[in-house]
């Protein structure tokens, strides 16, 4: 079973997001800061991660970069609610290639998240 990780400070959005994949088959897992989400990728493993780039203790992007440090290669995928040139260049040169648009459309997601799955 592909496991996903969902990193986002608004629990409604990780929480809604969980049941949606979960009755796709996907093994979920949540953390609602970047701290949380480095302890749950070292431990499970995940196959993909959703990674908001905007939030309160540690931002996607530093989080991201943690990751990176760290030579952990797991696929991520950006999730914004606004885009600034800065943010998505420092993104883009730590791999990452793929983002979701707040507000999250569920068919847009689904498809998105479902193909990188079945890629890994």
């Amino acid at each position: 079973m592909a496991k996903l990780l969902i990193v986002d400070d608004e629990i409604d959005i990780t929480e809604f997001a969980k049941s949606f994949f979960t009755k796709r088959d996907v093994d979920v897992f949540t953390a609602s800061g970047g701290a949380e989400a480095l302890t749950i990728i070292e431990k499970e493993k995940p196959d993909l991660v959703l990674l908001d780039i905007q939030m309160k203790e540690m931002s996607g992007i530093e989080t991201l970069r943690t990751l990176r440090q760290s030579n952990n290669n797991v696929k991520v995928i950006m999730v914004t609610g606004a885009e600034e040139a800065s943010i998505v260049a420092e993104a883009n040169s730590l791999g990452i290639q793929k983002y979701i648009h707040k507000p999250l459309i569920l068919e847009e997601l689904e498809k998105i998240v479902m193909k990188e799955l079945d890629s890994a």
